[in-house]
């Protein structure tokens, strides 16, 4: 199956990439400090800035500019740079990729915008204990953009993530965060069913853990981890780990994407919860 990066999944059984062992959180961490990655994520944080959906449903759960908000997964810095651009004053954003780190803080300082948005280097999975956190005021929402959640490889360190996030979140702030559907068409729905078969006779990819992963390479991106949910296994992740479902829907049903955003992401489903302390 070839998904595109952080996109939809669009047929299966393509583009994997030869045996190797099992993908784990050092494998992804490496894949993102990739040059190939790099130079891609880069690119977007300087030239595409927030999705037209983003921007709706930020505006709609994230209302006042002076909200204290924390993003997980900020990559380049994307989306918290054009946060701060936009005026929110009090940005936090992390992500466990030094080079990207490394450029979205390059993009900070060439912007000036190092009062409003304070970068540092954490994995999602421990992020609430990291030191530049420790005495400061709960935050009043949280962002987990463009499937960075889906891309934790395990279902219990991805619930691990989410509980991270609710611990360093005042009661009722929202979490806005997309993932994939993989029952989202017919025809995704007929894919998976023979991606289970093939794991039923264990023919699946053995750098796999559980299903729903999917792991592939792309020439000019290098590779890319990424597990696609159902809506229902969302929905018990939130309940699970101290969130309330609040909102879900495909991105389509949001807003209408311009071309340059359409071939950079494929598909994907906006969640929003709330803390449920």
């Amino acid at each position: 199956m070839h998904v595109d990066p952080k996109g939809t999944a669009t047929s299966v059984g393509e583009k994997q990439p030869a045996s190797q062992p099992p993908i784990r959180g050092a494998t992804v961490r490496a894949d993102f400090n990739d040059l190939r990655a790099v130079i891609h994520y880069t690119k977007a944080a300087h030239e595409l800035g927030l999705w037209a959906s983003e921007q709706r449903l930020i505006e709609c759960y994230f209302p006042k500019k002076n909200a204290r908000l924390i993003e997980a997964g900020c990559g380049a810095g994307r989306v918290s740079v054009a946060l701060a651009e936009a005026g929110y004053t009090r940005l936090y954003a992390f992500d466990f990729s030094e080079e990207l780190l490394a450029q979205a803080h390059s993009l900070v300082c060439e912007r000036r915008l190092e009062k409003r948005l304070t970068l540092f280097h954490a994995d999602a999975t421990r992020v609430a204990a990291h030191p530049i956190l420790q005495g400061t005021a709960p935050f009043d929402g949280a962002l987990f953009l463009f499937n960075g959640l889906m891309q934790i490889p395990l279902r219990r360190n991805r619930r691990r993530a989410l509980r991270q996030l609710a611990a360093l979140c005042r009661p009722g702030a929202p979490l806005l965060f997309t993932t994939h559907d993989r029952e989202d068409s017919p025809e995704e729905r007929a894919l998976w069913r023979l991606e289970a078969a093939r794991w039923t006779r264990g023919k699946q990819d053995p750098a796999l853990r559980e299903f729903g992963d999917r792991y592939y390479e792309d020439a000019a991106i290098g590779r890319t981890f990424m597990h696609l949910p159902t809506r229902d296994e969302i929905l018990a992740d939130l309940k699970a780990t101290g969130w309330q479902h609040h909102f879900d829907a495909m991105r389509r049903d949001i807003a209408r994407e311009p071309r340059p955003v359409r071939e950079f992401s494929d598909e994907c489903r906006f969640w929003v919860a709330h803390q449920h302390s």
